[in-house]
């Protein structure tokens, strides 16, 4: 199981550091992407979160013990290597993954960038 939260926000939708899922109607992951997936050809990027319910994958997990002792032993996958996503790891070998929808949100510090933004999203009340 993991939890997702609904993307707001072209920047979200467009930002690579922001890994994307996609899901079943009974809350199943069918894959997870560093872009907008799907892709709506015939909509602007501007105008995709008005057609599309996108989902952020907010990084909490939580395994059964039995099936956390089997994906440890899983080789990296040719989907993992591609996007850089272990999640696909388990998918590409048949392990289902649970979604929950949250609206709570995760900071992910994968550049410096991320960093001077969390940073100054906390300044004032953790940094001076």
């Amino acid at each position: 199981m993991l939890l997702l939260k609904r993307i707001e926000s072209i920047t979200d939708l467009d930002n690579q550091t922001v890994v994307k899922a996609v899901i079943t109607e009974e809350n199943q992951a069918l894959y997870f992407s560093r872009f907008p997936i799907p892709f709506h050809r015939n909509t602007s990027l501007e105008n995709r979160l008005k057609t599309h319910k996108y989902y952020k994958h907010i990084g909490i997990y939580a395994y059964r013990p039995e099936i956390l002792q089997k994906i440890v032993l899983l080789k990296e996958s040719k989907l993992e290597k591609a996007e850089s996503l272990e999640q696909l790891r388990w998918l590409e070998n048949g392990f289902n993954i649970g979604v929950s929808e949250t609206e709570h949100d995760s900071n992910s510090v994968d550049t410096p960038e991320d960093l001077d933004a969390l940073m100054e999203k906390f300044k004032g009340d953790y940094f001076d």
